[in-house]
């Protein structure tokens, strides 16, 4: 039998440029036995609409006020739920479904509501916003809790939703929270924190010691690795991209990042007038990328990249190192139905702290026809045909130059020989 959470505990702690709250949840039933707990820190990055139709992104962290109404210890017939609601009308909610032998998460449930002012200054969309995402936790031994203190994340609908340092037992047995652990792929339970893999190199000042140390030239970073990248409408492919992506951030230390294709998935939406490409590379990095077709209307259409939004997380605790977008590009223009290639290094200067180089880019976010890239429009910076009449052009100029000056001398010399006579 469910029951209603009969007790709850708020811990407060701070992380990153923003404060945290750590939320301890006890669910007991009703001869007061722990039936569901969960320890845990989360927050939300939300990309919203104002009334000037432009987007900004909001954070969203839990609140000191927080209740729990609604939270069920869940039996063999109903699935656990754990419930909490916090600020001005936000609430966040996951359940939990068991088997004979296993319990797992299902569905989070993340209600946001943009009548609050002071997250969502100027929000056009009032009120209640619900997003549901499935989770993708794997299956654990019943009797284990569930543990996994790297960060976690969950993107659909403009909405990212990250989570560190949790813990969870869902239909705990006799009342007695278990001390087996069942990690998450990202936790090493033996080793220390390091650094993401993700990281290129570091850049820092020399340092000065009473006896100068030799130095030594610092190692040139490589360019990133190529990733393919694709979505799907259905069962049909209707983005295709392959690129290499290295970010620059300007901070006390410049940081080259290179995302690593291997470690990196995409995520995003298809449409008939915008397409926005979601990466999201496992540790610390989410890059999403947002194309339109402009001159919708007119019979020759193209498609170009306006929008770049970029969000650089502590993959230890969450915190939000930097966050940055530029929704003002005209970049990569093509024809519609056609894809835009262009090997050489690019630069997108998100703002002055941060930018993006991209690497052997081929990209087609509309009308992608039997899962392959149509004819590439290839960028100025590759069309080596370019140079082809300016050699030849500079080659004729050359010979009419020596032509020129041959027939110049010669008429020099036969007017000598005339002279002469």
């Amino acid at each position: 039998m469910g029951s209603r959470c009969l007790s709850f505990l708020l811990l407060l702690g701070t992380s990153g440029f923003f404060q945290s709250y750590a939320v301890e949840v006890d669910v007991k039933d009703a001869s007061n036995a722990t039936c569901l707990y969960a320890k845990w820190m989360m927050r939300f990055l939300i990309k919203y609409e104002t009334n000037s139709s432009d987007y900004k992104n909001a954070t969203l962290n839990l609140s000191s006020s927080v209740t729990h109404n609604g939270s069920v210890c869940g039996n063999d017939t109903e699935a656990a739920l754990l419930a909490v609601q916090f600020g001005e009308g936000h609430s966040w909610s996951i359940n939990f479904t068991k088997t004979n032998e296993t319990y797992q998460g299902d569905f989070i449930t993340f209600t946001y509501n943009t009548n609050d002012t002071a997250v969502f200054p100027d929000a056009k969309r009032k009120g209640p916003v619900t997003v549901v995402v499935k989770d993708t936790m794997r299956p654990v031994q019943l009797n284990n809790i569930f543990v996994c203190h790297n960060t976690d994340f969950f993107e659909a609908e403009n909405v990212t939703q990250i989570f560190w340092n949790v813990t969870v037992q869902a239909f705990v047995q006799n009342g007695t929270i278990s001390k087996k652990e069942s990690r998450c792929r990202a936790d090493t339970p033996t080793s220390a924190p390091t650094v993401p893999p993700t990281i290129a190199n570091v850049t820092t000042a020399p340092t000065t010691t009473l006896s100068p140390a030799p130095t030594t030239a610092p190692k040139p970073v490589e360019n990133p690795d190529t990733g393919n990248y694709s979505l799907k409408s259905g069962n049909k492919t209707c983005l295709l991209a392959t690129v290499g992506l290295q970010l620059n951030v300007s901070q006390d230390k410049p940081l080259l990042i290179n995302v690593n294709p291997k470690t990196t998935s995409a995520d995003g939406a298809c449409g008939n007038t915008t397409a926005t490409l979601k990466l999201n590379d496992g540790n610390s990095t989410l890059i999403a990328f947002t194309f339109v077709v402009k001159n919708a209307s007119a019979s020759v259409q193209k498609f170009y990249l306006r929008e770049v939004n970029v969000t650089l997380l502590n993959r230890l605790n969450g915190s939000v190192i930097s966050s940055a977008d530029n929704n003002n590009f005209s970049k990569w223009d093509t024809f519609l139905g056609s894809s835009y290639m262009c090997r050489k290094e690019q630069t997108l200067e998100i703002n002055e702290d941060l930018q993006i180089h991209t690497f052997n880019l081929w990209i087609q976010p509309f009308l992608v026809e039997a899962n392959t890239f149509s004819t590439a429009q290839e960028c100025s910076l590759d069309d080596d045909s370019i140079l082809i009449p300016v050699v030849v052009g500079a080659a004729l100029a050359g010979l009419i130059a020596i032509i020129v000056v041959a027939y110049i001398i010669g008429r020099r010399k036969s007017y000598a020989g005339y002279q002469t006579l």
